[in-house]
């Protein structure tokens, strides 16, 4: 299997080529294996992933406390190079409900604080607010990031779901070695004026979302039934007849696919691997097998004519549907 490594933009970490969204693992998407999680985790690192992704607030520390746990199992040599990114800021209740984002200074280093525990780390590699939060200035947001990579307690700024403006002044105030946002076939709207800004500035992205959730994976079906505690169930991409279009593009792309001998999550995945090496793919794969199927896609090369095929089944702005709810979609903050 090919290996490489990529740069979270001109200051941040050199990673694997594709990273490992740990946030299925805890919660959003139905039941979890805590075992299965665990020994994924583990297996992701013997291939040679480096970055792991979470959130304080997936499963109210859950995800963080998981990783640990594997960390803390995991061998010496594996466990070292182990790259951590943290999103913080989301406020919940213990109801699961979502009470907004807090960036203000004192609220992100005590976030820090707590994550370093559950982690069972001294650091943090990339550390970033999960949204914007419209009432403190991202200056003082990002500062606050500064002063803990200052006292060791992190290693770089990362920034979530902002657009240019947003990035622009965000890297005037410490250098961002990335951001992360959605990005897949069906759901390029950083191409028109995000990716062009970070490119310029020298910010990495990691695209997460790669399979849109599991709707282009190829395993996702019309007769699925999604659980209440599934965050699918409630997203308008798998919604009635926007689920039937999405799912036809995806039949369009598994013709691609088979016509290479790989499959759709593969083509997918490859695809935004293709977008260029500032670009580190997030896969969410809660399974050993998932995994598999994943890193596979490392292997596929992408010609001009496949690039041209994938264009033709699925133009930008293909997919029926916005990425989240409307309420959630009013509060990205990527100025789009």
């Amino acid at each position: 299997m090919t290996t490489h490594t990529r740069t979270l933009g001109t200051t941040g970490p050199q990673t694997s080529a594709l990273g490992l969204g740990c946030m299925g693992m805890s919660a959003m998407y139905g039941e979890v294996d805590r075992a299965e999680s665990i020994a994924t985790i583990h297996a992701a690192l013997e291939a040679g992933v480096t970055l792991l992704d979470t959130g304080d607030f997936y499963g109210m520390g859950h995800n963080e406390m998981l990783i640990g746990e594997a960390l803390r199992t995991a061998p010496p040599a594996r466990r070292e190079q182990a790259l951590i990114s943290v999103k913080f800021g989301a406020l919940r209740d213990p109801g699961g409900n979502w009470n907004g984002h807090d960036g203000r200074p004192a609220a992100v280093k005590n976030f820090a604080a707590y994550s370093l525990q559950r982690l069972g780390v001294d650091h943090i590699d990339v550390y970033r607010i999960a949204r914007l939060d419209p009432d403190v200035p991202i200056e003082e947001t990002v500062g606050a990031i500064a002063e803990l990579i200052e006292k060791g307690y992190v290693r770089h700024v990362g920034l979530s779901e902002v657009g240019p403006e947003t990035i622009r002044r965000a890297a005037a105030t410490a250098p961002i070695s990335d951001l992360q946002i959605e990005y897949a076939i069906i759901t390029r709207d950083i191409e028109r004026e995000i990716l062009p800004t970070t490119r310029e500035l020298g910010i990495g992205i990691t695209a997460y979302g790669v399979l849109a959730r599991g709707l282009i994976s190829g395993h996702f079906t019309r007769e699925r039934q999604l659980g209440a505690n599934d965050f699918r169930a409630h997203s308008p991409r798998f919604q009635g007849d926007n689920l039937r279009h999405n799912l036809d593009l995806v039949e369009a792309l598994r013709q691609i696919a088979e016509r290479k001998g790989v499959s759709v999550a593969q083509i997918a995945i490859a695809w935004v691997l293709s977008r260029g090496e500032d670009i580190v793919p997030l896969v969410g794969a809660r399974t050993r097998e998932r995994l598999t199927e994943s890193l596979g896609a490392l292997d596929v090369t992408l010609e001009a004519a496949d690039l041209a095929a994938i264009e033709q089944a699925v133009p930008a702005n293909a997919a029926a549907g916005t990425r989240y709810p409307a309420a959630q979609m009013a509060h990205l903050g990527t100025e789009q």
